[in-house]
């Protein structure tokens, strides 16, 4: 993302890329494909919970940025195996002046834990944050719930402020979660004769909650699933059913964006190559979304089809199936949502409603390209 651009472009100005690119992580806050632990470390450093749950112990890395990248082919060497995206760590030289530029690297690149200690200046022991790193590494984005549930599955309790998914958001989301599912409280409780409005909401809680523990027995012996395939079905289910949330809010949110892009003003002397580029990007990223929102809804409508055959039915084939199939559907369709956010919420941070989204030239080139490289590589999957 900040280290090579999508296609060759001539220069625009001589402050180079890497330098822009670190400062404008530096002005956005985290979104689904990026961790801003400098933004985070600014904002809640003085608080108690900050400095006794940290998400890192290492000072060091606990400042640095976090990125899900799309790996280019120059990337590609880095890796014993093929992978379409890694976690990129960046590590600023100096936090304080990101024009002095950082060091960066990808967890389970080759030699990625040498680097690490480097980078950090710790010969000590990094056990805890390593695994931490391998658990981010494992999720497609880096989604605030998702990446809480996760961490808290794998024993990992962490502040608050590292997740910006605030209790109202929860809120909603149960909500949301118990319209979803009533009919399912229904049938995998209608024999008990208990499917009060406690009741539900109990369940309810307990499919949100970081165990699968007895509560969801009903459940798991409906869909005739066993330990671990149950588990990581529902940890996956649980990931649908945030997306689903989390994109009743976001559409709104990316067609406002889409429109804007097209409307932004653009400021300064540029090449003729540079405004083409700069127009066809515009073009590509309004007809992109359009796409991936389709390619969004037909992963979406597998789940919702699979629910409906097992509620209006009463078959839980399908939806055994679904939850058999979620945890790879559930990293394809991550990378996917995480994309088209972190357009929408970049966007919005760096350009707030009712204001004129007004950019130099180099500004404008950083950002279409990082959501054109972004939404073709998901496109392309």
């Amino acid at each position: 993302m900040i280290l090579s651009a999508r296609r060759k472009l001539a220069p625009v100005r001589k402050p180079d890329r890497l330098t822009r690119s670190l400062r404008a992580l530096e002005r956005t806050a985290s979104t689904s494909r990026v961790l801003n632990l400098l933004a985070i470390a600014a904002d809640s450093s003085q608080r108690p919970e900050y400095s006794q749950h940290p998400l890192f112990r290492n000072r060091v890395l606990n400042n640095a940025l976090i990125v899900k990248h799309r790996l280019r082919s120059d990337d590609l060497f880095l890796f014993d195996e093929a992978r379409p995206t890694a976690t990129k760590i960046i590590i600023p030289f100096e936090r304080s002046d990101l024009s002095l530029g950082g060091q960066s690297f990808f967890v389970g690149q080759r030699g990625w834990i040498d680097l690490l200690r480097e980078a950090c200046n710790d010969p000590s022991d990094m056990t805890r944050d390593l695994a931490t790193l391998r658990m981010i590494d494992m999720l497609p984005s880096l989604d605030p719930f998702l990446l809480r549930e996760h961490l808290r599955r794998h024993g990992m309790i962490v502040a608050p402020c590292y997740f910006a998914l605030s209790p109202g958001d929860l809120e909603q989301m149960q909500g949301f979660v118990t319209v979803e599912i009533s009919r399912l409280i229904d049938l995998a409780y209608r024999d008990t004769g208990r499917t009060n409005g406690a009741h539900a909401a109990r369940l309810v809680e307990a499919l949100l909650s970081t165990d699968v523990d007895e509560r969801l027995e009903p459940l798991r012996e409906t869909l005739v699933l066993e330990g671990e395939s149950f588990r990581e079905g529902v940890f996956s289910w649980k990931g649908f059913l945030y997306y689903k949330w989390m994109l009743t809010r976001l559409w709104p949110q990316l067609t406002a964006t889409a429109g804007e892009i097209g409307q932004m003003v653009i400021t300064g002397a540029r090449e003729a190559e540079t405004a083409r580029y700069v127009d066809d990007a515009r073009k590509r990223l309004q007809h992109g979304v359009v796409v991936e929102r389709a390619s969004i809804l037909r992963t979406l409508k597998v789940y919702d089809d699979a629910f409906e055959d097992l509620i209006d039915n009463g078959k839980p084939q399908a939806f055994r199936e679904f939850l058999l199939r979620a945890p790879d559907m559930f990293l394809s369709l991550g990378e996917k949502v995480g994309v088209i956010s972190h357009i929408a919420s970049f966007w919005r941070y760096r350009f707030p409603e009712g204001q004129p989204a007004i950019v130099d030239v180099e500004e404008a080139v950083d950002i279409l390209q990082d959501f054109d490289s972004g939404l073709s590589a998901s496109l392309a999957i």
